[in-house]
């Protein structure tokens, strides 16, 4: 009966937090958002317009996500407290196992709903796209490169996101020296904007044959894929167009054809590509909207009035301290200095699990308690 008591203390715990992450979503101006927008896209000239019946549909998913969310969470909630209340009248511990189970679930999945409740800056609802490059190091630097790649893409699927390399450089020997990824779904930028930076990894190298440890990096860019509702001005004759044949898997039509896509911008000297659509104008629209994206995002870090203002150094990336270090050999450990958050499970992360670093890293920025030195 004592733990029974105890579930009910937590179930009852449930309540309140879910009421406040109903208060952070503004549940009640959704669900008028929803019918709002159910009403616009039963209307017979909704699909007059593709592209902004796709932006309707688009923001009325979120909404329901978000409103879904919730109502699960207090449903569940309300049926683990009935659950709990018979189990305490009829004085029955059969069910212990079944109420701590579902607890330990309900504080899990409120707390990652707390989290992503406070993902509230202007793009963190927004696709982005997550760009690698190798550092010094030659070929273990490449290979590190090429293993963040697949960790990221790892993590996409398992959040059941839409995960496209939209671009890749393989490297000299093996590995990658840098690859472009577009990962698409509910608050991506959100999620992932804390993964900009230089990761660390230590190990012994599978590419020395004396065996000895080496340190490699490896840097991390991410920014919000911004749609076209955000106007900015790119002029035509500010851009250096190069086509070239995609590298890599792709099959014949790859092979044959020129349609990868290059676009330097000659102003700021910045660089998009991308390789893996079926067309050239495929892969040009893919890289202006990349473009255009990076170009907001600069401006706004570095409030800059104008496009026009980004300098041209503003294109490199910021190698500073790590954000985290990756440890195979002589232990096995993960850990971000910027949250002191670590995990043994090297392999485990390595397969995409991330959402502890994630989590932690947004509860230390809610709480003001993030290490940015």
């Amino acid at each position: 009966m004592i733990e029974l008591d105890e579930y009910k203390q937590r179930a009852a715990a449930l309540v309140p937090a879910i009421g406040e992450i109903a208060d952070a979503l503004d549940v009640k101006s959704l669900r008028k958002e929803i019918a709002e927008l159910e009403e616009q896209s039963a209307s017979p000239e909704f699909w007059n317009d593709m592209g902004a019946s796709q932006k309707v549909l688009q923001k009325l998913k979120q909404a329901k996500n978000k409103v879904g969310l919730v109502d699960r969470l207090q449903a569940r909630t309300e049926d683990v407290r009935t659950m709990i209340d018979m189990a305490v009248e009829e004085n029955d511990d059969s069910l212990s196992g079944e109420i701590a189970e579902e607890l330990n679930a309900l504080e899990r999945e409120t707390e990652d709903a707390r989290l992503a409740a406070m993902l509230s800056d202007e793009y963190d609802n927004t696709n982005c796209v997550l760009s690698l490059h190798a550092g010094a190091g030659g070929t273990e630097a490449q290979d590190w490169a090429l293993m963040l790649c697949r960790m990221y893409i790892r993590w996409g699927e398992r959040r059941g996101f839409s995960v496209k390399v939209t671009n890749m450089l393989d490297g000299d020997e093996a590995g990658i020296k840098s690859a472009d990824i577009l990962i698409e779904g509910e608050n991506a930028f959100g999620y992932l904007k804390c993964e900009a930076g230089v990761h660390r990894l230590v190990r012994i190298s599978p590419f020395d044959a004396s065996g000895r440890r080496h340190t490699s990096f490896a840097a991390v860019e991410v920014m919000p894929l911004i749609d076209d509702s955000v106007e900015v001005e790119i002029r035509e004759e500010d851009l250096k167009v190069d086509t070239y044949r995609s590298s890599g898997a792709g099959g014949q039509h790859v092979n044959k054809t020129e349609s990868a896509i290059r676009i330097t911008h000659i102003p700021t000297g910045i660089v998009v590509a991308c390789q893996n659509e079926r067309s050239q104008h495929q892969n040009r629209e893919v890289a202006m909207r990349m473009l255009r994206s990076k170009l907001i995002e600069i401006k706004e870090r570095e409030h800059y009035d104008k496009i026009s203002d980004i300098k041209g150094d503003q294109k490199a990336i910021e190698w500073g301290s790590q954000i985290r270090s990756y440890v195979f050999m002589p232990y096995t450990l993960v850990k971000d200095n910027r949250t002191g958050y670590e995990v043994g499970n090297v392999n485990a992360v390595m397969d995409g699990d991330l959402d502890g670093f994630i989590n932690a890293y947004l509860r230390a920025k809610a709480n003001g308690t993030l290490n940015l030195k």
